[in-house]
């Protein structure tokens, strides 16, 4: 077994803000852990396209345990503060807490969260928690049974991720975020009671504009709910007051119950683009680093990794971001045709 990467020093000189061509800077990574996921959401990895033969990625081209965090490393020293572990689903990748510890060692002054679909969470929540995971979201769209088998595409496991739910709740998460993806005649009949269920103050819910991420969901404006619409509907039976954003770059609106039960947020790319504090890199599970989620491709380096050393991935690293222009939310009305690299592949 290979042993953890030393602590690297490849710090910027005090004060230094890595910027992008906008203006940009660098504060988080979303690193995708794999490309497999045990659902099929209609949204992002439908059955159609994946059917039980699809060939996923082999173990032997995912990136180490150690690749990840000399990368982390390297990132934080940048300024990145912020790592999100997603996929796929996070949960397969085996030995998850093992991951959890070295990037906590490697780079204990970054935050570290995971987002989930919660099925596999219950018996890993506490040796997730004692690792130094600081953060988890569990994505749920659904409280209905039938709904949530109909959109997860594998039968009705809710009962799974109401276990992981609690699980989480039980070795010390708090708060947790719920992630709902709100589709038009599909599931948003259910915002209200969603927001009743989860009204408490070691939960927030988050709901999240219906995208266009990849090309396989077969997406239409038609199917997305506004923000400003659930909202509208929220406050027709809770008093709802707007929370400032704690620093730039915050993807969600957040708003707080007056009588202090809990909060809501709002993911609103489509309606409401937030590109022009964007401050994400996004890191597929084979190595490739992605300025944004609708992205057509990325840099390779894994490669950098394997044969440059750290100080060919830091200048990499500084390069693609000072170089990075992209703002594909507030133009994608100017890029109908664009081709986007699908969701499952660098994580939501």
């Amino acid at each position: 077994m290979r042993s953890l990467p030393p602590r690297l020093d490849l710090r910027t000189r005090a004060g230094f803000s890595l910027r992008d061509a906008r203006g940009r800077p660098l504060r988080d990574i979303r690193i995708s852990l794999t490309d497999h996921c045990n659902l099929r959401c209609t949204y992002c990895m439908p059955a159609h396209a994946f059917p039980p033969e699809h060939a996923f990625l082999p173990a032997d081209r995912l990136l180490a345990f150690e690749e990840l965090t000399t990368l982390v490393q390297i990132l934080a020293g940048l300024g990145v503060r912020k790592v999100k572990l997603t996929g796929g689903e996070p949960l397969g990748r085996p030995f998850l807490p093992k991951l959890v510890r070295m990037l906590r060692q490697g780079a204990p002054e970054v935050e570290i969260a995971l987002i989930t679909n919660g099925i596999l969470l219950a018996p890993m929540a506490d040796d997730l928690r004692k690792a130094g995971l600081d953060r988890l979201t569990i994505s749920l769209d659904s409280r209905d049974p039938a709904r949530f088998a109909a959109i997860s595409g594998r039968g009705n496991q809710l009962d799974k991720v109401l276990a992981g739910l609690a699980a989480a709740r039980r070795a010390g998460f708090d708060p947790i975020k719920i992630n709902m993806v709100v589709i038009r005649g599909i599931n948003d009949d259910e915002v209200v009671d969603m927001a009743q269920f989860f009204r408490r103050p070691d939960t927030i819910l988050r709901y999240i504009e219906y995208m266009d991420v990849g090309t396989l969901n077969q997406w239409r404006r038609s199917q997305v709910v506004p923000a400003a619409e659930i909202l509208a509907r929220l406050r027709v039976v809770a008093d709802l007051v707007p929370i400032t954003a704690a620093c730039p770059g915050e993807t969600a609106t957040r708003y707080r119950y007056a009588d202090g039960t809990g909060e809501v947020g709002f993911i609103a790319s489509i309606t409401q683009p937030f590109c022009g504090d964007c401050s994400r890199l996004r890191l597929s599970a084979d190595g490739k680093l992605f300025t944004c989620l609708f992205a057509q491709s990325g840099l390779d380096i894994k490669n950098a990794l394997r044969t440059g050393g750290a100080g060919a991935v830091h200048d990499a690293l500084v390069d693609l971001w000072q170089r990075r222009a992209d703002q594909y939310s507030i133009e994608r009305s100017a890029s109908a045709t664009h081709d986007k690299i699908e969701m499952f592949y660098i994580g939501g």
